[in-house]
């Protein structure tokens, strides 16, 4: 007797999901160079030397803190430097161009990073780190803490 109720399709195809999987990540790549050459051009022109960010997240949200700067123009409002910055939105094929201020910018890109590289940093136990913006060497340093729930169990039979 062949009783199989299950139903062919899930809805869910794997295949179609991992190339636009690959997609969003060739996008994301494509747009970071030009991205980091944007805000570190604007940096330069600020007289600032490195920028770092420190995020937090647990229990399903996650925030961006404060920012530091240093070097000669550490009291520059970021406010008020423009720049333009390219973003791709996962499950969207386009890269939409924004112009922000540099402080909003580098905000976009300190969470556009994470979802990009840790995606669900914040959920359950989270994860907390910085991430290091270094004019002089046009890099961005990601320092990521993964928090992790662990549990042992011993039993003894006397």
């Amino acid at each position: 007797m062949n009783d199989d109720t299950s139903t062919t399709g899930s809805g869910f195809e794997s295949a179609s999901w991992l190339l636009r999987d690959r997609e969003f990540v060739r996008l994301c790549a494509s747009t970071l160079s030009d991205n980091k050459t944007a805000l570190f051009d604007a940096l330069a022109t600020a007289r600032i030397d490195t920028v770092e960010v420190t995020f937090n997240g647990y229990a399903d949200s996650g925030q961006v803190d404060e920012a530091v700067i240093a070097g000669e123009g550490a009291d520059a409002d970021l406010r008020l430097v423009n720049i333009e910055i390219a973003r791709v939105e996962r499950g969207s094929p386009a890269v939409v161009h924004e112009t922000l201020s540099a402080k909003d910018a580098i905000e976009k890109l300190v969470y556009d990073l994470l979802q990009q590289t840790y995606a669900g940093w914040e959920i359950n136990q989270g994860a907390y780190g910085d991430f290091l913006f270094d004019v002089g060497d046009r890099t961005v340093t990601l320092n990521f803490n993964e928090r992790i729930e662990t549990s042992e169990y011993t039993q003894h039979v006397f």
